[in-house]
């Protein structure tokens, strides 16, 4: 039986090979893929033409087998370091993000609505990490032991290595976007050009969205050479598949629409009717309109009207045309509000929110009194992006997660909102350095910062929701869920015991938890293959001998449970229940007990029997458990007459 839980993350490879073969089995010969079959198939024939337009740097083949490597990491659970552990859907995990989003990948993918991205700007003082292509978790176990090293132009592969760094893990984000999933990616002029072009060979050129413009500078920089203020950062945007509306919009403003007339239609504005051709391109826009009532002559306005005469002679008969009394005015067109179409005015490419950088550093200063982060982003530009593509209960990922921004940006638009979205940070522990104000406060990591930036930004939202500034903004996006409680304008109303009782659900409702996990070894033992001597015989003995308990000694069950849910594709989020089997530790995943996994000693058939009344799907045992083999067999009889799969580890 080939049900054995090794220590490795999804075969992405293997995964995409069995994708091809599922529509193009002919493409496939035994075990290999005939790319020029496959071409032909599409229509893309091999014409030995090396002049075609390509995006090639240095590595970038070795980076794509890099990120398709398959990790030996796993993510260890910290109860300790999380806020509201048994509760909580939120994420925050330390480590190298090329290892975490490979890890991710079964769990995660296809699952996640947005991804925002604020990655090293590559401006020579950037830290920009050095993929290890033959020991990731060896080099990543490294990097953490030292201060980290920027990018320097003088290195002579100046923007090959921030390529290298980020194609690997765009590739792999990509695995996690939902069909309708959007990506968010901030960046200045130094990187753009070649940014859109990885974007573009990902994600595919059509399905590019938008290059945003945010002004992130308030104050003019005069330091540069050129003369010139660069005031401006980009958001690069695109869609995992076109064909959507992405963005919800922007509020339509309707305090324009009035109805004086009492038109049974409802409330009007009135509309401009002058075109915008000239007779030569649109003759039959250009005509006098006369008013039917009166027989005044309206003159034909220099481009024209905006309808032909079979269109306006329409208008005219159903009322909607509004004569004035002026003869030297226009007439215009009662255009009425329950005509506009459920589609919002588009959301502008140029952010104006009024908020720079030095805004995000004057966020970070308010909540711990003193400025511990250089160039942070500021939480309104990331909760307009979040607000604009995602439901109230999607999956918000960032992976270059800094200060945690997005986790503050997220928690705040569910407390305005009372929506259920759930983030997934994802930060490498870089090390502060000593002589800043960050490590002098006692913060030796950026992701120290960035876990106590979501404690205090979380208690200050709890406390605003309480307050009725936040509440009753919550409250007038949400009437229909509190239908009772009515006349929240009213300061009597606000002080009322059911709006009082109201802002205490909404703030327990509020998930400003979250679970943290750090990137290691797998927990399980692995066949070290290195070459040993002849006489190295002791050497041998001792690596056989560690494989006897394939668990490593120093993890704990949970260690042990939240690899399992990795290696299954069950979200970390999932609660772990432990109880007891005839005086043996089991632990049921899920609500629903999902997964049942027994790691304890002497596993008897009676035990798995009784497993079998809480019907999981699966059942993992460690093979540890077993005393020989045809217990372990007992046990997969068992289960297959009860109709559950039996998992080994």
């Amino acid at each position: 039986m080939n049900n054995l839980i090794d220590g490795l993350s999804m075969n992405i490879e293997q995964t995409n090979l069995d994708k091809l073969r599922s529509v193009f089995p002919e493409c496939v010969s035994e075990g290999k893929l005939d790319i020029d079959k496959l071409l032909s198939l599409c229509g893309e024939y091999i014409d030995n033409d090396f002049e075609k337009y390509k995006f090639e740097w240095k590595g970038k083949a070795d980076c794509l087998r890099l990120a398709q490597k398959r990790s030996t990491g796993t993510l260890r659970p910290c109860p300790e370091e999380s806020v509201d552990w048994d509760t909580t859907q939120n994420l925050y995990i330390e480590g190298d993000n090329l290892e975490v989003l490979k890890l991710l990948q079964t769990a995660y993918y296809r699952k996640v609505k947005m991804i925002y991205i604020d990655p090293p700007y590559n401006t020579g003082n950037d830290f920009v990490y050095a993929d290890d292509f033959a020991d990731p978790m060896a080099r990543y176990k490294e990097v953490t032991q030292q201060t980290t090293k920027s990018n320097p132009e003088t290195m002579g592969r100046y923007h090959t290595n921030w390529l290298n760094m980020m194609y690997p893990r765009l590739r792999l984000a990509a695995n996690l976007l939902r069909d309708d999933g959007v990506i968010f990616i901030s960046i200045d002029d130094v990187e753009i050009d070649n940014l859109k072009k990885l974007c573009n060979e990902i994600f595919g050129e059509e399905n590019f969205v938008a290059q945003f413009i945010w002004q992130s500078r308030q104050n003019k920089d005069n330091r540069n050479i050129t003369g010139v203020s660069i005031d401006h950062e980009y958001v690069v945007c695109y869609t995992k598949q076109f064909g959507h509306r992405v963005f919800r919009g922007t509020d339509r403003k309707t305090e324009q629409y009035k109805n004086p007339d009492n038109d049974p239609r409802g409330p009007w504005t009135s509309a401009n009717m002058v075109g915008l051709a000239t007779a030569d391109a649109r003759p039959n826009l250009h005509y006098d309109l006369i008013n039917p009532a009166d027989g005044r002559n309206y003159g034909c306005p220099e481009k024209g009207w905006r309808y032909d005469r079979n269109t306006m002679n329409r208008l005219i008969q159903e009322g909607r045309i509004i004569w004035p009394d002026n003869p030297d005015g226009r007439p215009r067109k009662k255009s009425f509000l329950n005509e506009l179409s459920d589609n919002l005015p588009g959301f502008s490419s140029v952010f104006s929110t009024g908020v720079y950088t030095n805004t995000a550093t004057k966020e970070i200063g308010g909540l711990f009194n003193k400025y511990l982060f250089d160039f942070p982003k500021p939480v309104e530009v990331i909760k307009q992006l979040v607000s604009q593509v995602s439901n109230t209960d999607d999956i918000i990922l960032d992976f270059f997660s800094g200060s945690a921004t997005t986790a503050h940006a997220v928690m705040q638009l569910n407390a305005e909102d009372g929506g259920n979205r759930r983030f997934i940070l994802v930060q490498l522990p870089e090390l502060c350095d000593e002589k800043s104000e960050a490590y002098k406060t006692g913060y030796k990591n950026i992701c120290e910062i960035g876990k106590e930036r979501i404690r205090r930004a979380g208690k200050m939202l709890k406390d605003a929701l309480e307050s009725s500034g936040l509440f009753v903004r919550a409250m007038k996006r949400h009437q229909d869920q509190h239908d009772s409680l009515e006349g929240f304008a009213y300061a009597e109303w606000e002080e009322s015991p059911e709006v009082i009782n109201a802002k205490k659900e909404m703030a327990a409702k509020l998930d400003v938890g979250f679970r943290v996990f750090k990137l290691d070894t797998s927990n399980l033992e692995t066949w070290d293959a290195t070459p040993i001597e002849d006489e190295q015989l002791d050497l041998l003995y001792r690596r056989m001998n560690s494989m006897i308990h394939r668990v490593k000694p120093e993890r704990t069950d949970l260690d042990m449970i939240y690899e399992i849910m990795l290696k299954l594709g069950v979200p970390l989020t999932y609660s772990v229940t432990p109880f007891s089997i005839n005086n043996k530790t089991v632990y049921g995943v899920g609500d629903d007990c999902l997964l049942l996994v027994c790691l304890a000693e002497d596993v008897q058939p009676e035990d798995v029997e009784q497993m079998t009344e809480y019907a999981p799907a699966k059942i993992i045992i460690s093979r540890d458990s077993f005393a020989d083999d045809t217990a372990m067999a007992n046990a997969y009889y068992i289960l297959r007459d009860h109709g559950i799969e039996l998992k080994l580890v």
